[in-house]
């Protein structure tokens, strides 16, 4: 059982819920800039922090799943839960570096409410790390799970809306394109949780 082979100073779960704090920080941030967009630079430099800190923290991950002898669940399944976890917040700075790249001077709502379900993945994501070191929680992580799942499809939606609104009605060829790579971007994050919770989902049925 899960329960049995788990470590007893828990060190993986410890630095997977440090990284889960990461990627809720920079998507904290990255919403504040989509938000308001106003101190742009400010919150950029933030979510650069929070994305070097995940990967100092992605690093000690592997480095410690290559030194513990007996890991609290698969070797594989742990290296992937962490490195997915490490996209989600390489692809916050994305979107970040995109606004300042293409110097983009006004988002529409619909990019808005794209980074509103980006934070509420990531929350998503934090809570539901924060329940696997006990499986006997299964219940609550696979609702978690569930809920990460709903907001990737209510992701699309909106990105298919987006879309199809951007190419009726911006004639600025140049701010449509820039619009489109933001969105694809904020789209790809809620996958990228999306990812996460299958691979939490994955652990939980084979160790519960």
């Amino acid at each position: 059982m899960l329960g049995r082979l788990m470590p007893r100073e828990g060190k993986f779960f410890d630095l997977f819920n440090a990284h889960a704090e990461r990627i809720v920080e920079g998507s904290r941030e990255l919403t504040a800039m989509i938000g308001t967009f106003s101190e742009l630079e400010a919150h950029a430099r933030r979510i650069d922090a929070a994305e070097r800190a995940a990967d100092r923290i992605t690093h000690e991950t592997i480095t410690l799943l290559h030194k513990t002898f007996i890991t609290p669940f698969d070797r594989d399944q742990i290296h992937r839960l962490i490195t997915s976890m490490d996209d989600i917040v390489d692809l916050i700075q994305g979107v970040a570096e995109s606004v300042a790249l293409y110097d983009l001077r006004s988002v529409t709502p619909e990019a808005k409410q794209l980074a509103e379900i980006c934070l509420l993945s990531c929350d998503r994501v934090k809570t539901t790390v924060g329940l696997l070191n006990n499986v006997k929680q299964s219940a609550a992580i696979l609702k978690c799970c569930e809920e990460i799942d709903r907001l990737e499809s209510d992701a699309d939606r909106v990105l298919r809306s987006a879309m199809s609104k951007l190419f009726r009605e911006e004639n600025d060829l140049k701010h449509l394109m820039k619009l489109r790579v933001v969105y694809d971007l904020l789209e790809t994050i809620t996958d990228r949780c999306e990812d996460v919770a299958n691979i939490v989902e994955g652990i939980v049925l084979e160790n519960s």
